[in-house]
């Protein structure tokens, strides 16, 4: 168990690390990235380890590195997006994109429709996990600024 995720983790790490590269983040927000990374891809195998379906264990991968990278963001003075990209990257459900276009070409329609909506139902809940971090961040740090400036 600890094994499975020590390794997920470690693989979403360098997996950012690289995607970090490859978009030009330089110095200590490149190993931060790779970080939040390793965030998402534990939560996700954590979660699936705990009976999670994986739809939702995406869904919590994506709460997880959205958080880490809206706190890191602001302790960094970055913008949030520097890690955001580079960590989501190993939750997108490329393998589920193959797959349905492979039932596509051998033209099996019932595979294809299922694999289209898993694939679909992914994209669609790591986006609503940022989402969902995003404003409740951006309502969070609002609510602070007022408090702290009635003071």
């Amino acid at each position: 168990m600890v094994y499975v995720i020590l390794k997920s983790g470690i693989s979403s790490f360098l997996a950012s690390l690289g995607f970090g590269f490859l978009f030009n983040i330089k110095g200590r927000n490149l190993w931060i990235a790779g970080v939040v990374g390793a965030i998402g891809g534990a939560c996700y195998k954590v979660s699936l380890y705990l009976g999670c379906s994986e739809i939702l264990s995406n869904f919590y991968g994506a709460l997880g590195l959205a958080l880490a990278s809206e706190i890191l963001a602001r302790k960094c003075k970055t913008p949030v997006t520097t890690f955001l990209v580079c960590a989501l990257i190993p939750l997108v459900p490329g393998g589920g994109m193959y797959r349905t276009m492979l039932a596509a070409i051998r033209e099996d329609a019932q595979q294809t429709l299922n694999m289209g909506l898993q694939t679909l139902s992914i994209a669609g809940v790591l986006a609503l996990g940022i989402l969902l971090v995003s404003t409740i961040m951006r309502v969070y740090y609002q609510e602070k600024r007022k408090y702290l400036s009635k003071k």
